[in-house]
């Protein structure tokens, strides 16, 4: 598997335009490091998702079908992001190695399966009960746990929280004071701390997700 090796290209925080196509016939980008949102709005109302370590990409790529609703997309690095470009070359030698394509593959799946597991928090109809979900969401994949809690290493403004919970801003920051108050989530420099047990309901979500 020596050979079956990438470019590698390193995104500063900030907005991101999205890479251009390496070839019409590239595999994507897999991501290596960092954070990353893709914003999705209609009608001035957004939908998000976070991306990291792992998740494969394709911002070029054109919906299949002509879309019958406009809708504006956007991409910012959170966290300086490297990326590896899977171009048409790494697609040819990647039929050798039919493991690496299940990886693929099954990181695909894996991106599908948060993005199902985000719409379910965001159906709870308490804007405090989402967050909490969706904070425990990402310590699942990015969390690190120490003597005091879980910590979600990961600064995310109220802006983007409310985009990620479809909420307003000003309510996400209402009920982010009242989890600090029930000793739940708290600010730490690096991002945010989570104490307790996941909310009984999250258990049961991501358990019907997999």
């Amino acid at each position: 598997m020596a050979e079956c090796t990438a470019r590698c290209i390193n995104i500063p925080i900030g907005r991101w335009q999205g890479h251009e196509p390496p070839d019409p016939n590239a595999v994507g980008l897999l991501v290596l490091g960092g954070v990353l949102i893709r914003k999705v709005g209609i009608e001035g109302r957004f939908g998000a998702e976070l991306l990291g370590d792992g998740d494969l990409l394709r911002p070029w790529q054109e919906d299949l079908d002509p879309p019958t609703l406009r809708a504006a997309g956007d991409w910012r690095v959170l966290a300086p992001t490297r990326i590896a470009v899977l171009d048409e070359q790494f697609g040819r030698l990647l039929g050798r190695y039919p493991e690496l394509t299940c990886c693929l593959l099954s990181r695909a799946v894996q991106r599908s399966r948060h993005l199902a597991v985000n719409m379910a928090i965001v159906h709870q109809a308490r804007v405090d009960v989402r967050l909490h979900m969706l904070l425990w969401h990402l310590a699942s994949r990015w969390g690190r746990v120490r003597a005091d809690g879980v910590t979600v290493p990961i600064k995310l403004t109220h802006s983007v929280l409310a985009d990620l919970v479809a909420a307003r801003r000003p309510t996400v920051t209402t009920a982010l004071s009242e989890l600090s108050k029930r000793g739940v989530v708290h600010t730490v420099p690096d991002g945010w701390l989570l104490r307790g047990q996941p909310p009984g309901d999250f258990v049961r979500i991501t358990h019907s997700s997999t």
